[in-house]
């Protein structure tokens, strides 16, 4: 049975079709999903989510790309979210100079705010970083006082760098693009990642796999993704799912 670490089910493009495909992920061979928020609208949107289904575990946080509309309430918000049973992670939450919706220096206060947020109640955390390789890094770095966990999602960034995050007591979540035929970085860090800090994720509904690049993306494609690391790893594709199912339960201490 496989996890993906990382959907977005409250996503709009599931309107029309979430509940069936909710109800057919384990029949699929999914086990479970974590549905991270990006802003205080989609994190209510991923607790109901969990408190609707017993295959859906819930992050809350808000994303780069929203931060700019933060205010002195939306922590508390965040905390008293975070004491749900199912909400298992502050997130997503980091750095975002790709697009820039919010101001950079937004963006680096509150997502220093969200990690000391997700120490106080003792949850990990979920990282987007994109085109932020080094602020990110030293953030995260910066913020690391041995309480810290949490896992840098869809990562993107070089093998020295995955290697420096798993020595700070990270995990690496590998997504979609591991599966493009000219992904060279991301097949190098899917070699090169301890197995016991790697995750899978489909980051539903973006960065769909191959062979279903350009569709909505779903969370049973996360076999894609397992199937192009368990061959790039030269395991079997039933030990690399156990292994990442192991490693997202232990993450997010789901018993």
């Amino acid at each position: 049975m496989l996890i993906d670490s990382h959907a977005h089910l409250d996503d709009e493009r599931f309107d029309k079709d979430r509940d069936s495909i909710i109800k057919s992920l384990k029949e699929s061979g999914i086990e479970l999903v974590i549905n991270p928020g990006a802003d205080v609208s989609s994190s209510i949107k991923a607790v109901a989510l969990s408190e609707k289904y017993d295959n859906i575990y819930a992050a809350v946080g808000v994303h780069p790309h929203d931060v700019k509309d933060m205010d002195e309430n939306t922590i508390e918000l965040l905390r008293s979210f975070s004491k749900r049973e199912k909400v298992v992670a502050i997130g997503e939450i980091g750095l975002d100079y790709y697009y820039d919706n919010s101001p950079r220096d937004i963006q680096r206060k509150m997502f220093k705010e969200q990690l000391e947020l997700a120490k106080e109640v003792g949850l990990p955390v979920i990282i987007h970083s994109r085109d932020a390789a080094g602020d990110t890094f030293d953030i995260l770095k910066e913020a690391q006082d041995g309480t810290l966990r949490g896992v840098l999602h869809c990562y993107s960034g070089s093998v020295e760098m995955a290697m420096d995050y798993v020595d700070m007591g990270f995990y690496i979540s590998l997504g979609g693009p591991v599966t493009f035929k000219k992904s060279r970085v991301p097949k190098e860090v899917a070699k090169a990642v301890p197995i016991e800090r790697l995750l899978i994720e489909t980051d539903s509904p973006y960065l769909t796999p191959e062979p279903y690049r350009g569709k909505r993306n779903e969370p049973i494609y996360v076999r894609y993704v397992a199937g192009v690391i368990a061959e790039l790893r030269g395991m079997t594709f039933e030990e690399l799912a156990s292994k990442t199912a192991e490693n997202a339960k232990r993450l997010f201490r789901i018993r």
